[in-house]
């Protein structure tokens, strides 16, 4: 501790290197939340989530990933560092896991991890474990993919139509609108007007709800 002090550490992260050693994961991790949320000692914060993730608790990589993406508490900007964390997090049984997958496929898409190259079968399969999950935007990117087609996954209309479905039924209001008008315009399916205006008029429904609930929480 005192050789730690002196090469310029502060306080709260040489007590945070010493309780990361004597507690489990789980407690490792309310440690974080409460150098975060209460103490707003971010850099502690950090220090304990790289030790944790280190130690393979996937709530603890989601995090840390989430602070490399935006430099949070001392750590630089990385991307491929994020990637990696939510990478490790996606294959753990967190409570973020669902939310890890979807961020390696957003990663993946975007393709300033690879050298501005995106790679679409990495996204896939991370918005599909994600997807599966019940996460609509995953869902919803997937049958973006599927709409457009792109080397290494073909244009899919079938598909397209299964995911945005998929989104609209877990409450995603493009889901619903790309579908309604994949059957308004029988764009790779079978013309329905019936469905079309069903799937209209849930999607503005779903605007509605999502746009009272934004200005309750923000009236709170």
């Amino acid at each position: 501790t005192v050789r730690a002090a002196r090469a310029g550490w502060g306080v709260s992260v040489v007590v945070a290197v010493i309780l990361t050693v004597t507690l489990p994961p789980a407690g490792c991790h309310r440690l974080a939340d409460y150098l975060e949320n209460i103490r707003k000692d971010f850099v502690g914060a950090a220090t304990v989530l790289r030790d944790n993730c280190e130690r393979g608790h996937g709530d603890s990589c989601y995090k840390l990933g989430a602070y490399h993406i935006t430099g949070k508490g001392g750590l630089s900007v990385d991307l491929k560092a994020a990637y990696n964390c939510f990478l490790t997090s996606c294959e753990k049984d967190g409570k973020k896991s669902i939310n890890a997958c979807h961020n390696v496929g957003l990663l993946a898409h975007d393709g300033r991890i690879n050298d501005d190259k995106p790679d679409l079968d990495v996204a896939r399969d991370y918005y599909d474990k994600a997807c599966n999950g019940s996460f609509a935007p995953s869902c919803f990117n997937l049958s973006a993919i599927y709409l457009q087609g792109a080397p290494g996954v073909p244009k899919d209309m079938n598909l397209a139509l299964k995911y945005s479905l998929k989104a609209c039924d877990l409450g995603h209001v493009w889901g619903c609108a790309n579908a309604s008008r994949m059957y308004k315009l029988g764009d790779g399916v079978e013309k329905n007007d019936d469905k079309a205006e069903a799937l209209k008029k849930r999607a503005k429904d779903l605007h509605k709800e999502q746009s009272e609930a934004a200005t309750l929480i923000f009236g709170e």
